[in-house]
């Protein structure tokens, strides 16, 4: 066994001191796409036309037991709390695959009895009936990836639905799933105010209990960054911000992390635990695992491309990368997840989820609430509506060198 999955190496005396470990979940990363959006920088390939997906599908989920296998010493007697299947386009696997993919792991891991099992789905890959499948498959919640249901941004966004497709899968959602998600985008080549305001707004009529909203932003080693497309002004996609908490504030949905909204009762628990500085195994190509033992935290990189992903998990070494997050890194570490969150952190699980004392962050958070970015008590500590409007700036207070 190599040292990048060993426990006894993970478990050897270090720096830090963690009294106890973090919730855990797992995430599962399905890498294919029907075609590869301009503005993706996700591990995702398009699916070859040709290629047999029963044979695919198959070949690929033994993989994934394979490294969820492999990966067992490393969280054993852990329980995980919730499961996320990400791409890619998890929906492009048949309903039986993801039933084998969801029964599968509930054979290998111990799974809390109320985990919340969430799956990507794109309206492009829709069926009728196929979503109720999905839900008897063992998923309990559904994040569709709408973006739009305006045909022209669609277009621009390179995205295979169209609005009817759009209108339809969600309807679908809401009416088979107790608690779904809808992701959309913002500040679009080409969008109004009113526009903007259209959109949310027939996203709202489905009365979702969550929404993720993301502003467009142009990444390294797109095909938007190759050929840029126009983007509305900062000044009016600051009034497209303003305009969709207005409305969804009006819809009752809570704005409780920086791009996600709810309803009491249904922020994505999985997601939460990230921005808490939970723990985290990721299996799948390309897929990253964030892993705390008692006197350290590690991160875990998969190799990336499918077919050799597949070819070293069947040998029981799907670890491309391990690295020991650094005493100096995790002040900001923590703060990149926790400060997204409406309500902070307690000062506490800072302490329990890092192994560091107080004293790291005290010259962070006195210059943080100079400047009116935080807000904080003698428990807690959370950013003020400055702090989010400028939350980078806020992050950056606690970069190495900076605590």
């Amino acid at each position: 066994m190599s040292d990048m999955m060993d426990p006894v190496h993970a478990m050897r005396p270090g720096v830090l001191q963690l009294n106890a470990l973090p919730p855990l979940s797992l995430y599962v990363h399905l890498p294919w796409c029907i075609k590869k959006c301009p503005y993706c920088d996700f591990n995702s390939h398009e699916f070859r036309e040709g290629a047999d997906p029963v044979s695919m599908q198959d070949a690929y989920i033994n993989a994934l037991f394979a490294d969820l296998e492999a990966s067992l010493p490393l969280i054993w007697g852990r329980s995980i709390q919730t499961v996320f299947l990400g791409g890619g386009t998890p929906s492009l696997f048949s309903p039986e695959a993801i039933d084998r993919l969801v029964s599968g792991i509930r054979a290998r891991v111990r799974l809390a009895p109320d985990a919340e099992i969430t799956m990507e789905a794109n309206p492009g890959t829709f069926e009728k009936d196929r979503f109720t499948a999905f839900h008897q498959a063992g998923i309990t919640r559904l994040s569709i990836g709408v973006q739009s249901f305006d045909n022209e941004h669609l277009k621009a966004l390179g995205r295979v639905h169209d609005r009817d497709q759009a209108l339809a899968a969600v309807a679908e959602a809401a009416q088979v799933f107790d608690t779904f998600n809808l992701d959309l985008m913002y500040a679009l080549p080409g969008q109004t105010l009113d526009g903007l305001t259209q959109d949310i707004q027939t996203a709202l009529d489905f009365a979702p209990p969550h929404i993720s909203i993301y502003h467009l932003t142009i990444e390294p080693n797109t095909v938007f960054a190759k050929f840029p497309p126009t983007l509305p002004e900062d000044d009016l996609a600051y009034e497209m911000m303003d305009r969709i908490t207005e409305l969804t504030g009006l819809a009752g949905l809570n704005r409780y992390e920086v791009s996600a909204y709810a309803k009491p009762g249904h922020p994505c628990a999985h997601n939460l635990n990230y921005w808490q500085f939970g723990d985290y195994l990721g299996v799948g190509a390309g897929a990253h695992s964030k892993l705390s033992f008692a006197h350290r935290v590690l991160r875990q990189v998969r190799y990336r491309e499918p077919a050799l992903y597949m070819q070293q998990a069947a040998k029981g070494e799907p670890v491309t990368q391990s690295t020991e997050v650094s005493r100096q890194d995790l002040p900001f570490e923590f703060m990149l997840n926790a400060l997204r969150l409406r309500e902070g952190f307690d000062l506490a699980d800072f302490v329990d989820r890092t192994g560091l004392a107080m004293t790291s962050i005290q010259k962070g958070l006195a210059e943080a609430e100079k400047k009116g970015l935080i807000a904080r008590d003698l428990h807690r500590v959370w950013p003020t509506d400055r702090g989010f409007d400028f939350l980078s700036d806020l992050q950056a207070l606690f970069l190495s060198g900076s605590v």
